[in-house]
């Protein structure tokens, strides 16, 4: 496989190089005595790895500024923290040799950029909620930035979404904030959705850690264009981010005992091989624009043939259907095919199987020949197989992103250009799949050369980024099912989103369509979907 640069860099130009702008000057604003948390300490190493970046300066403040959170929210936050956010400390290679290198200054001494005394800065990244005098504000071209999970810390205690599962809130919201010498007023310039989880303190922690996914996606972009972002919204649409009160912290209190004795009773099932994810499929006649799930007709699962993300394939006259599939108490599933029929569905055996946990069989054609490419992110690489004797022998083709963990991988050609969609987890303690979408120029199905996309990843957030099947053109438009991560289940909808832009430089899509798990009765999920000729089908999970 031929890298044309890093999953964190910008491609090498070919023929006469680009001129190299002189590095972006950041300095960083803290509470003076704090501990390094894991996610500044992978922001650094990121900062310091690439080269549009120089990390100059740590600005000391020992006055942090804001609303503080009650007693009895600071020691339920210390006690959550404790129990559901303990990870192992992040090992920052890069920080502990280039840390003599970087100034600690005192804000109250900082000088106002240009002054000789003084470190000149370009950005200053406030990982704490202080105030910023005018003066330095007024010397940085680029402003101030600010993460929203800032803005809810008291001390080493996080009261970051116990509001939003008091509330019964779908997602948790990110926001990054600008601010800067004329626009002093603080406006939202990226943001993102997450699933809740059944603890604020996870919730705050793995929010923590994908925010610097977010934020660095953001700083390559105003390195490599010189120019500050646009606001999301208006400055008067921002709400102060206040500690919640006694009362939502109690209910909170609450909701996390259920939630405990709700997860134990769930770890017991699953050990003992009681409780399994019972998905179903729903199929009917429609496309991806105009498709009607209350009208499906229901493909129901077996004890030894549960089926989910459904992929359907149109050959020589005949309708296939290839699906992830498992039985009751199974800890891994397989690759197995069936054919839609006038009659129904009728199974035809196993495609692709292993020791390893096999899903996502997003199978096309390219020419006369046609490719499979399962989920395989415990392979760690992304696996494409050519069929022999379709549709039950198949040999391997190439391999991709050895070493990564990657899920759901779609291909598809866009203007004459392959393109490669995945979810890559790049992660230190959460291992997710949900919340980040990275996009990969390709010469097809041979994965020989690979180009990242220069805002990878070019979606952030588990309420749109995860691929939930293939990507279409229908009409001169383009559309990518995507996974809709809320209510603290996993695949609780089907996004339908239109991509307007996508080239190397910049990706752009809106939500033209959310399915929810309400069109037929008894069901709390659904999350693929999938269309051939005229024919559509989806899965959705089952009360349990």
């Amino acid at each position: 496989m031929n890298w044309e640069a890093p999953l964190t860099a910008v491609p090498k130009m070919h023929g006469k190089q680009a001129k190299v702008a002189a590095p972006l000057r950041i300095g960083i604003m803290r509470e003076a005595g704090q501990p390094f948390e894991n996610w500044e300490l992978q922001l650094i190493e990121r900062l310091l790895a690439d080269r549009r970046f120089r990390l100059v300066a740590f600005l000391d403040t020992s006055k942090p500024a804001g609303a503080k959170a009650n007693m009895l929210t600071r020691m339920v936050a210390r006690f959550d923290g404790a129990l559901f956010a303990r990870q192992s400390g992040y090992s920052a290679k890069r920080f502990e040799r280039a840390r003599k290198a970087i100034l600690n200054i005192p804000l109250a001494n900082a000088v106002a950029n240009g002054d000789r005394h003084g470190p000149q800065l370009d950005i200053i990244l406030r990982h704490c909620n202080a105030d910023l005098p005018e003066a330095i504000l007024n010397a940085l071209p680029l402003g101030v930035w600010s993460l929203s999970h800032v803005f809810t810390q008291s001390g080493s205690a996080s009261w970051d979404g116990i509001a939003d599962m008091a509330a019964g809130a779908p997602t948790s919201h990110l926001s990054l904030f600008l601010e800067t010498a004329r626009h002093p007023e603080r406006r939202v310039i990226a943001q993102a959705e997450f699933n809740v989880k059944f603890s604020a303190a996870r919730n705050a922690a793995f929010i923590k850690e994908k925010s610097v996914l977010l934020l660095m996606r953001e700083l390559r972009r105003i390195a490599d264009t010189s120019k500050l972002p646009k606001p999301l919204r208006a400055p008067d649409a921002v709400q102060a981010l206040r500690p919640p009160g006694i009362f939502r912290t109690g209910r909170y209190a609450a909701a996390l005992t259920k939630n405990i004795a709700q997860r134990a009773l769930k770890t017991m099932r699953r050990a003992s091989h009681q409780e399994t994810a019972v998905w179903t499929l729903f199929s009917g006649r429609g496309a991806i624009d105009d498709f009607d799930p209350s009208e499906a007709m229901e493909i129901p699962p077996t004890d030894t043939a549960i089926k989910a993300d459904p992929f359907l394939f149109h050959h020589e006259g005949r309708t296939y259907l290839f699906y992830e599939n498992y039985g009751l108490g199974d800890t891994k599933a397989h690759i197995a095919v069936g054919e839609i029929t006038r009659s129904g569905f009728e199974p035809i055996g196993i495609a692709l199987g292993g020791s390893e946990h096999l899903s996502f069989p997003f199978v096309f054609r390219v020419g006369d020949e046609i490719f499979l490419m399962p989920e395989t992110h415990q392979r760690k690489r992304i696996e494409i197989w050519r069929a022999v004797s379709f549709p039950l022998i198949w040999e391997p083709y190439s391999r991709a992103l050895e070493g990564w963990s990657t899920a759901d991988s779609t291909l598809f050609k866009h203007r004459g250009q392959w393109w490669l969609f995945t979810n890559l987890s790049e992660h230190h303690a959460f291992e997710d799949h949900c919340s980040a979408l990275y996009a990969f120029q390709v010469d097809g199905p041979e994965l020989k050369r690979i180009v990242p996309h220069r805002r990878n990843p070019i979606v952030v957030g588990s309420a749109t980024a995860r691929n939930a099947g293939r990507i279409f053109s229908r009409h001169r438009r383009l559309y990518r099912p995507a996974q809709y991560n809320a209510h603290g289940i996993y695949g609780y909808g089907l996004n339908i989103m239109e991509i307007e832009q996508l080239d190397l430089d910049d990706y752009r899509e809106t939500c033209v369509r959310r399915i929810l798990p309400d069109f037929k009765p008894g069901l709390t999920g659904c999350h693929h979907f999938d269309a051939s000729g005229s024919r559509y089908i989806l899965d959705a999970r089952l009360n349990a």
